[in-house]
């Protein structure tokens, strides 16, 4: 102890009277803030950073900036995952004809039920591979329809689809991205759009920019669930997948929002009970 008090310049007196005395008030409050700040982390599962954990906190009415919970995070050593690199997944039958990309990348919408983006990822299992198919609605960026399948066919984008007409009866004039991948230009799959009236788009041939935030929530799921490679069998997969869409993502704070949050109407998370069968 009087080696670490000469080192530190300190006399033994004083160190031991410090024990004694009442912590500072702006020690207590640096103390407050920065569990306020771990409780958010924690509750997003280790994925917000600054922003989205400055958003929680003005809700809790608490005023403070970017950069003091950024240097409290970095005290606390906590630190967001990132996103990885996304690639294109699905294939293209060049002999099928394909709609025009009237989407334009305008990736915002003014109500719910006006503009849903879809899209196909691999989802590695140790079983061999899971196919995702999700639909997103762009104004609220939540997923209102998904679905698994160990087969990479027209089924699958199909039971997305109707998952998300079930939960959201959209109005004639929906607007429907995709990328030209072939099952979203089969015959099966348009008479779907026909029947909902919906307005089809879909990107230019490898331009997966055209539908970034599908892709940009494939690098999210796969880098927060840790599915750069497997972990578990097919079956906890499902399970995994359906927790973090239902019970984790739709809840979260999106970026392209301000860090807040749109309740779409006739909207509801699924019960485990309702978990989409394989289709």
């Amino acid at each position: 102890m009087e080696l670490m008090c000469r080192v530190l310049e300190v006399s033994i007196s004083g160190y031991y009277a410090s024990w004694g005395r009442p912590e500072s008030e702006r020690i207590t409050k640096d103390r407050v803030l920065t569990e306020k700040i771990r409780t958010s982390f924690e509750e997003s599962r280790g994925t917000y950073g600054a922003l989205r954990i400055k958003a929680d906190l003005h809700e809790q009415g608490e005023r403070v900036s970017r950069q003091r919970i950024g240097r409290f995070m970095r005290q606390a050593q906590l630190v967001a995952r990132g996103k990885r690199k996304f690639r294109m997944t699905t294939k293209v039958k060049s002999s099928r004809p394909v709609a025009e990309n009237i989407l334009a990348r305008e990736f915002t919408a003014d109500g719910p039920n006006q503009k849903w983006v879809t899209d196909i990822t691999y989802l590695p299992t140790r079983e061999g591979w899971l196919y995702l198919a999700t639909v997103m609605d762009l104004y609220s960026r939540k997923i209102v329809g998904w679905a698994l399948n160990e087969r990479l066919q027209t089924p699958l984008v199909t039971a997305a689809l109707e998952m998300a007409v079930g939960r959201r009866k959209p109005p004639g004039g929906l607007l429907h991205h995709s990328d030209r991948g072939s099952q979203y230009t089969s015959d099966v799959y348009k008479q779907a759009l026909d029947r909902l009236h919906a307005v089809q788009s879909m990107s230019e041939k490898e331009e997966c920019w055209d539908n970034a935030v599908q892709e940009s929530f494939f690098a999210t799921l796969k880098t927060e669930m840790g599915l750069g490679e497997a972990h578990w069998g097919r079956a906890q997969t499902r399970t995994e997948v359906f927790e973090w869409i239902e019970v984790f993502y739709n809840r979260r704070r999106h970026s392209s929002l301000g860090y807040g949050h749109r309740r779409p109407s006739r909207s509801r998370p699924l019960s485990r009970t309702e978990a989409p069968p394989n289709p």
